[in-house]
């Protein structure tokens, strides 16, 4: 028989762990190269998905590699655009023009809330 105590005891960690998520401030760097046009696309998709999803909560470095080799290499950049996630932990480093929302929030572990009015969510 399951108890009752250790069980809200769970959820209410569960919860709380799920809140600090939903709080995280991420640091994101967008490594790109010049003034292409899949430079351009990125930096758009990566600025839209930001203001979307990660509202208040974030922090977005633009990098051109072309003015900045040292800090690509030292981030081990090997392609442009790419997108790295310094915190929150786990970094991950996406390489594209970012244009796939959904594979992009999951990659960066972004909790999407849902609708308020028990909608679905757009697709």
């Amino acid at each position: 028989m399951r108890d009752p105590v250790a069980s809200d005891s769970a959820l209410q960690r569960l919860e709380a762990a799920l809140g600090e998520l939903t709080d995280a401030r991420y640091e994101l760097t967008l490594f790109v190269s010049g003034a292409s046009s899949s430079s351009a696309r990125a930096i758009r998709n990566a600025r839209a998905l930001c203001d979307t999803h990660l509202s208040g909560r974030y922090e977005l470095r633009i990098v051109d590699v072309n003015q900045d080799p040292e800090l690509a290499r030292g981030s081990r950049v090997l392609a442009t655009p790419t997108l790295l996630k310094g915190s929150p932990a786990p970094e991950r480093m996406l390489v594209g023009d970012l244009s796939d929302q959904e594979r992009v929030l999951l990659a960066l572990d972004v909790r999407v809330l849902e609708p308020a009015d028990g909608g679905a969510r757009p697709s």
